[in-house]
C-alpha cells in the first residue's frame, strides 16, 4: 500500500479506511458471540464500502475512462446493498437464535443445539438465515454480483479485503456454526449446493474476462465456492475449508499484489490484451504472481495442490448421488481453474508485447515497497503446504472448535482422483498455453459465442436481478406510494376540502341581511313541513 499510494494525495485517509477494516476484521475473528461477530461483521462492510469507493472525487484507475467517480461511487453503492440483504439474513438469525435458546454465544447456542433446544425446522431457518449472510459476505450464488464491481478500489484493497480475508468470512461463519448445520441437514445441504454452483459460476465466468483484477475476482469467487462445498459437506470437510481459506489467502493476494505491481508499471492498464511478455521487463513481479500461479492450479507440491485436492477428496465421499454431483463439480472446475489462471499468465507476462509505444505505457518493474511483500506472499504460495498438508497438525489445532474429524472412502479411489485431478489441470493449462501463450493475441475481444458473449456479462446476473427483484420491488413501492399518496392521503385531503367547502359556503348565508335570515328561516319551515307531510 504504501508503494501504490505514494502518490496519491489521499494517502492518509486511505490508511485509516485500512486500518478500521483491520480492526473490524480482527473483532469479527476474536468474538466469542453471534452478537460481537455482526459488529465486526458490518465493520469490515462499512470498510469495503469505503474503499470500493475511495476514489469517487477524481478520475482514478482504469475503469470506465471518463466516468470514473460516478463509476466508483456506484460499484460501492451495489456492493453496500447486496451485502445488506446477506446482513439482514444474519441479524435475523441472531434474533431467532436468542429467541429460541436465550442467548447469542457460541458455547451456549452450541450447547442449546447439543440438548436438543430447538426443533429441526428452527435450526433449519437458522442454518438458512446464516448462509443468507453468507452469501453476501462471501459473494456466493445468488449474491456474488458486487464482488467484479469491487475491483474498482485500489488494488491492495482487492487483495486484503477482497480476496484473502473479509469475503472468506463466510466460509468462517458457516463452519464457526458447524452444530447447527449438522442438527439441520437440508441447511447443510443448501451450503454445499450454492458452493458448487458459484465454483462453476466464477470458473465460467473467469474465462471470458480481458480485465486481470475482474478475472482474479472471478476466481475468487470459484476458490471460496470450494470452501463453501466443503463446508456444507459436514465434518469430512470442515478443516479443508479452513485449510484452502488460508492457502488461498496467501496465493490470490499475492496474485493481487502482482496485479496491481502490473497496473503499476502499465500506467494503470487493466486491460491483458494490452500486456503480453511482462516477463522480461517485471522479473519478480513474474516469478512471484508465477507461484501463485501454481498454487492455484494444485501443481504439486505447492499449497493449492494439498488444500484443493483434499475438497475434491472430500467431495467424492458419501452415499447416492451426492458425491457424484459435487465431486464432478469439484473435478471439472480445477480443470477450468487452470485453462483461465493460465490465460490471465500467459496473456500477461508470455507472447508478444501489444502496448503502445507511448513513454507512459514503458512496463518497469515496481519498488521494493509492492514487490517484497509479494514474495513473502509467495513463499507461504509455495511451502505453506508442505508444512500442513501431509501431517494433521491442522486438523488437530481446528478440534476444539469443529470436533474430530469424519473420514470415510471416496467413491473413487484417491489416486484416481488424484490422477484425473492432475490431468485435467494440465489439459486446461496446455489449452491456455495453445490459444494464448503460443498464438498470437487480438488487441481486441472477438465476438465470441453465446456463451462466452453471457460470461462476459457475468451470465446476466445482473439483468436477473433487475427482472426478477428490482423491478417488482420497483413497481411494488410504486404502487405502495399510489396507495399513500391517492387512497390514504386523498381521503384525508379530500375530507378537508369538504370541510373547507361547506365552510365557505356557509360563511356566504352568514351576510347580516335580516331578509337573508328570514328566508333561511322560511325554507327551514317549508322543509320541516315538507317532511312531516311525506311522513304523514
Amino acid at each position: 500500500s504504501l508503494g501504490y499510494m505514494s502518490h496519491d494525495p489521499d494517502k492518509r485517509r486511505f490508511f485509516a479506511y485500512l486500518n478500521f477494516f483491520v480492526a473490524a476484521m480482527l473483532l469479527l475473528v476474536l468474538a466469542d458471540s453471534f452478537l460481537l461477530l455482526f459488529v465486526g461483521w458490518e465493520g469490515v462492510g462499512l470498510a469495503s464500502y469505503l474503499l470500493i469507493g475511495f476514489w469517487n472525487t477524481r478520475e482514478a484507475g482504469a475503469i470506465a475512462p471518463g466516468h470514473f467517480a460516478e463509476a466508483n461511487a456506484a460499484a460501492a453503492n451495489k456492493a453496500f446493498v447486496v451485502n445488506r440483504v446477506g446482513d439482514i439474513g444474519l441479524s435475523l438469525a441472531i434474533a431467532l437464535m436468542f429467541a429460541t435458546f436465550g442467548a447469542v454465544d457460541f458455547a451456549a447456542v452450541n450447547a442449546g443445539v447439543a440438548a436438543g433446544g430447538a426443533g429441526t425446522a428452527t435450526l433449519t431457518a437458522i442454518g438458512l438465515l446464516l448462509l443468507l449472510g453468507a452469501c453476501g459476505k462471501s459473494a456466493q450464488f445468488p449474491l456474488q454480483s458486487w464482488l467484479g464491481d469491487a475491483m474498482a478500489g485500489p488494488t491492495p484493497v482487492s487483495a486484503l479485503i477482497h480476496a484473502a480475508t473479509m469475503v472468506t468470512a463466510g466460509v468462517y461463519l458457516v463452519v464457526r456454526s458447524h452444530t447447527i448445520f449438522e442438527a439441520a441437514p437440508n441447511a447443510q445441504l443448501a451450503v454445499a449446493i450454492v458452493g458448487a454452483i458459484t465454483l462453476t459460476y466464477g470458473a465460467i465466468v473467469g474465462c471470458a474476462k480481458d480485465d486481470i483484477k475482474k478475472a482474479l475476482a472471478a476466481s475468487t469467487m470459484s476458490q471460496i465456492g470450494y470452501m463453501m462445498l466443503a463446508a456444507g459437506l459436514g465434518p469430512v470437510g470442515y478443516a479443508f475449508a479452513i485449510f484452502h481459506l488460508i492457502t488461498h489467502g496467501f496465493f490470490k493476494a499475492g496474485m493481487f499484489l502482482g496485479a496491481g505491481s502490473v497496473m503499476h508499471g502499465m500506467s494503470d492498464q487493466v486491460d491483458m490484451r494490452r500486456f503480453g511478455n511482462l516477463n522480461k521487463f517485471m522479473k519478480i513481479t513474474w516469478i512471484t504472481f508465477g507461484l501463485g500461479w501454481l498454487a492455484i492450479l494444485g501443481v504439486p507440491p505447492f499449497s493449492g495442490f494439498w488444500s484443493k485436492d483434499k475438497i475434491i477428496e472430500a467431495a467424492f465421499i458419501g452415499e447416492g448421488w451426492r458425491p457424484w454431483v459435487f465431486g464432478l463439480a469439484a473435478l471439472l472446475g480445477a480443470g477450468v481453474t487452470a485453462f483461465y489462471m493460465s490465460r490471465l499468465f500467459f496473456m500477461t507476462f508470455h507472447g508478444k508485447e501489444r502496448w503502445t509505444d507511448e513513454p507512459k505505457q514503458h512496463p518497469h518493474e515496481s519498488p521494493l515497497t509492492m514487490t517484497l511483500p509479494m514474495m513473502v506472499l509467495a513463499l507461504g504460495s509455495a511451502g505453506l503446504g508442505l508444512i500442513l498438508g501431509p501431517t494433521d497438525i491442522f486438523t488437530q489445532w481446528l478440534e476444539p472448535v469443529t470436533g474430530h474429524p469424519e473420514h470415510g472412502e471416496p467413491v473413487l479411489s484417491v489416486p484416481v482422483l488424484m490422477t484425473l485431478t492432475l490431468l485435467l489441470v494440465a489439459l486446461g493449462a496446455g489449452l491456455a498455453w495453445l490459444r494464448y501463450g503460443r498464438d498470437e493475441v487480438p488487441m481486441y475481444a472477438p465476438a465470441g459465442n453465446a456463451l462466452t458473449q453471457a460470461a462476459r456479462k457475468d451470465l446476466y446476473q445482473d439483468d436477473i436481478n433487475e427482472a426478477v427483484f428490482m423491478w417488482p420491488g420497483v413497481k411494488l413501492v410504486r404502487s405502495v406510494i399510489w396507495t399513500d399518496n391517492e387512497v390514504v392521503d386523498g381521503g384525508a385531503m379530500g375530507l378537508g376540502k369538504l370541510t373547507g367547502g361547506t365552510a365557505t359556503w356557509l360563511r356566504r348565508i352568514q351576510n347580516g341581511y335580516a331578509r337573508s335570515y328570514a328566508l333561511t328561516m322560511l325554507a327551514g319551515i317549508v322543509a320541516v313541513l315538507g317532511a312531516l307531510w311525506v311522513m304523514n
